[in-house]
Order: C-alpha cells, then sequence, then structure tokens
C-alpha cells in the first residue's frame, strides 16, 4: 500500500506540476496577444516624461524586442527560480509587491475558511440531533439562504450594524482584530453554504447505514456518534467541495477587501488592472493558479488516508475500491 501510494503521490505531483507551467504559458500567451502594446502605451503616457530613445533601451533591457518564444521562455524560466518581474508602475520586482500584501490576504481567507468549516460542521451537527420541529428545518435551508446573498451585503450588513450601530470597530482601521473577524464572516458565510450543503447530504446518508444504527444501540452519545461514526466518511466528498472553496476565498477577498477597506490582493489586482500593469496581474493569476493547484493536489492526497475503502491497487494504475468491491480487495489482500 505505502508503495503504491508513493507512486500515486508522485504522479499527481507532477500532473500538478505541468498544470502550473501550462497555466503560466497559457496566461503569457493571452496577455502577448491583446492587442495594442500597454507596455509602450505606459512607457508613451506624457505624465512619464519618457523620450523615444529611453522608451526603446527599456524595452530592450525588458527583453520585450525579442520574438515571442524567446520572450516566454525568458519569463518562465524566470518564474521557475521565483523571479516575477519588475512592475511597469512602480518599477518595483513584483515579489516584493505581493510580499507586502500578503499576509493580509491570507489572514483574511483563513479566519474565513476556519469560519466556513465550523460554521458547515455546526449545521451538520445541528440537522442531525436537533428536533425536527425545533431546528431542523430552519438549519437545512440556512445554506440556501447563504447562497442567496452576496458577500459584499453581508459585509455592508455587518459594518453598518457592528461598525456603526455597536461601534464594535472603526471603519478607519479596517485591520483590527474585530474588524478583520467581521471582515472573515462575510467572506466566510457563503462559503460555508457549499461544505454544509454537501456534509448534510452526506450525513443523512450515513446516520441510515447499520453501523450507525449499531453505534445508537450501544448508547453512544451524539457528540461521539457524530464525531467519530458519522463525520469522517462523510467527509470524503467535502474535501473535494473546500479544494474548490479556497478558489471562492480567494476570488472573493477581492469584493471583501474592498469593501471593508483592507490592503491586500485583491486591492493589489484591482490597481494593476486599472492602471494595465500586466507583470503584476500576470503573476497574480499564476501564483493563484498555484494555489489552486496545490490544494486539490493535497485533496487528493487526504483521500485515500480519510476512506480506508478508498484503495490504490493494480501497480501503475490506480481505482478506488468501494464497498461493492471489498470482496475482490480483501481476497487479493489474502492472495499477496
Amino acid at each position: 500500500m505505502r508503495g503504491a501510494y508513493l507512486s500515486y503521490a508522485a504522479k499527481r505531483l507532477t500532473q500538478a506540476i505541468v498544470v502550473i507551467l501550462l497555466t503560466y504559458v497559457f496566461t503569457f500567451v493571452v496577455v502577448s496577444i491583446l492587442p495594442g502594446d500597454p507596455i509602450t502605451n505606459v512607457l508613451r503616457d506624457p505624465q512619464n516624461g519618457f523620450t523615444e530613445d529611453e522608451i526603446k533601451a527599456i524595452v530592450a533591457a525588458q527583453g520585450l524586442d525579442q520574438p515571442i518564444p524567446v520572450q516566454l521562455w525568458t519569463s518562465l524560466s524566470h518564474f521557475v527560480t521565483g523571479d516575477l518581474g519588475l512592475s511597469m508602475r512602480s518599477n518595483r520586482p513584483v515579489t516584493t509587491l505581493i510580499a507586502e500584501v500578503l499576509p493580509s490576504t491570507l489572514i483574511l481567507a483563513s479566519a474565513a475558511f476556519v469560519i466556513a468549516l465550523l460554521l458547515a460542521v455546526t449545521i451538520g451537527y445541528g440537522t442531525q440531533f436537533l428536533p425536527k420541529r425545533f431546528g431542523q428545518g430552519l438549519l437545512r435551508g440556512l445554506p440556501s439562504l447563504f447562497l442567496s446573498v452576496p458577500n459584499f451585503v453581508i459585509g455592508l450588513a455587518l459594518i453598518h450594524i457592528f461598525g456603526f450601530q455597536l461601534g464594535l470597530f472603526r471603519v478607519i482601521a479596517p485591520n483590527s482584530f474585530w474588524a478583520t473577524l467581521f471582515a472573515a464572516v462575510a467572506l466566510g458565510i457563503p462559503v460555508s453554504a457549499r461544505i454544509a450543503e454537501v456534509l448534510i447530504a452526506n450525513l443523512d446518508n450515513e446516520s441510515e447505514q447499520e453501523y450507525a444504527a449499531v453505534a445508537r444501540g450501544r448508547g453512544l452519545g451524539q457528540m461521539r456518534l457524530f464525531a467519530k461514526h458519522l463525520l469522517k466518511p462523510s467527509s470524503l466528498p467535502v474535501v473535494t467541495v473546500i479544494a474548490l472553496a479556497i478558489g471562492e476565498l480567494l476570488g472573493g477577498s477581492l469584493i471583501t477587501e474592498t469593501v471593508f477597506g483592507r490592503t491586500g490582493i485583491g486591492s493589489l489586482v484591482q490597481r494593476s488592472v486599472s492602471t494595465q500593469d500586466l507583470p503584476v496581474l500576470q503573476a497574480v493569476v499564476s501564483l493563484a493558479a498555484v494555489v489552486f493547484v496545490l490544494v486539490n493536489l493535497i485533496a487528493d492526497l487526504v483521500y485515500p488516508l480519510l476512506d480506508p475503502r478508498v484503495k490504490l491497487i493494480g501497480g501503475p494504475k490506480y481505482r478506488p475500491t468501494t464497498a461493492d468491491d471489498s470482496s475482490t480487495a480483501t481476497s487479493q489482500a489474502v492472495t499477496s
């Protein structure tokens, strides 16, 4: 099992690297075939005061006068080594610009993820053990409600109630603890809805299985039954949703940071779009692809560890072994 798992992990890691490189190439090609020349347009802005000779010197220094394949190879080589180029507006390294705003976005996204996960698990627990007429119907409707309300509406409501009415935080201090907490709540509520919907459906299915009935017959407590017998087998599809939710957190941070006045990746992207700072845009898109691919890679690697019914068998070819294949898998294990 260990050898098969390591081979599977190596294969998935190779695929992830290929996807990241192809994403960078695709982004570069799209930027290169855009109509016009945003780079020289920025340099020729009268406010910058560059002469034609200076513009030619800058273009040559950046290698922009080379053929597209040469530019692509140079850019890709720099990307692999962590060199994301220079911003056309500030003439500062893109890595420096991203490093200045990335901690704020990571704090916001991490807090929103924790809130979304806790909220989804709480809703899932309530739908299994609360009396139907005292909460189950309401709890099962919450995910649909959360999905129907945009996060910027939730953010504006939180600012009005807890910022202006109750005075828990000041809008002019967006990085304070309470401001960050409520921004994370606004970002995490819609994400929790997707996780809760999948979790509730799988909890309903697992609670009807025979092993759950046996556990109840042994007098197992609700919390222990939920945590030990229902949550773990229900978490496998949830892992996929969580991996997809990471992308939603990164995308939603743009709106949430704007609503709460935070400085992060979202504000950097907004500023780069308005100023046509292509190196920054390309770097942010590439890094977002790296994060998304790595999160999905982790999800793929966690599957066999969460559910013992998922087996990697058959040498270099891998397929999930479900409950229907259990007798076959058992006989193969005994034979080997």
